[in-house]
């Protein structure tokens, strides 16, 4: 089961993020994601949610999610 957390959670942020339209939306709905994956393994939930903002934000950008 643990083993599945990882690939779950980066499967559920690129849908996540690929679902908003702005920069916004993205940065919201990463910072929504990485605090609840960082809470579900365990880690510093405000770094999780801070990192999953910056990674909604520029996701557009490095062409993850379009």
């Amino acid at each position: 089961m643990q083993a599945l957390i990882k690939p779950v959670l980066a499967l559920s942020v690129v849908a996540g993020l690929a679902a908003c339209d702005t920069d916004l939306e993205r940065g919201v709905t990463g910072a929504a994601i990485g605090g609840v994956a960082a809470s579900a393994t365990d880690n510093d939930v405000a770094a999780g949610a801070a990192v999953g903002a910056l990674a909604g934000v520029y996701c557009d950008d490095a062409g993850v999610c379009r």
